[in-house]
């Protein structure tokens, strides 16, 4: 059961990278200059971060059994988590404006669209090996483990949700600082 959510999360997550994969290959510079776009993006970005968190948190407090937790996930549910985690993502944004850089370092300074194709298609191929990987390990710890593991990994996932949150949220309020103009004091510019 566990291996099936967390499949559904890693397919969620892919839809959400092949969106942003899309959108890298297309134009991520043209995304980048989209100043007004960086802000609404961090806001959901937090927002759904700590959402994720308070989810987790309850979620350790909970008396269920493991297995009782697992039958109970919804895949639908799951598989949605990953898409907005990943579409949320404003470090995908980063990511593919250094990849689309990156190209032009091992000679793909003006990719043609079966470059993009190539590049795509192996990026999904990758990443979906992956995803049967993440969800096959994390099936192999779930069946081994308590209760009482399942609720400190859900605590330390909570905490690391609002960390992340928080860290996000300070960004954001770091970007939109505008800096203020210096003022020099008469005596030291020479003025009288």
């Amino acid at each position: 059961m566990a291996s099936v959510a967390a499949l559904a999360v890693q397919i969620g997550s892919l839809v959400g990278d092949a969106v942003w994969a899309v959108v890298g290959l297309v134009g991520v510079g043209l995304l980048l200059r989209l100043e007004w776009l960086r802000a609404p993006i961090g806001v959901a970005s937090v927002v759904y971060l700590l959402w994720l968190g308070w989810n987790a948190w309850q979620a350790s407090r909970s008396e269920l059994a493991l297995s009782v937790m697992l039958a109970r996930t919804d895949h639908r549910q799951a598989w949605r988590s990953g898409v907005l985690l990943s579409l949320t993502n404003p470090q995908n944004v980063a990511y593919w404006a250094a990849l689309a850089s990156a190209l032009g370092s091992v000679g793909v300074k003006t990719p043609t669209v079966s470059d993009n194709m190539v590049f795509f298609a192996g990026f999904m191929m990758s990443s979906t090996a992956w995803a049967f990987l993440v969800a096959a390990l994390v099936d192999r710890v779930f069946r081994r483990v308590g209760a009482r593991w399942a609720r400190l990994t859900y605590r330390a996932c909570a905490i690391a949700f609002l960390i992340l949150a928080l860290s996000m949220l300070w960004q954001l309020w770091v970007s939109h600082q505008k800096p203020r103009p210096i003022q020099l004091h008469k005596a030291i510019t020479g003025e009288p």
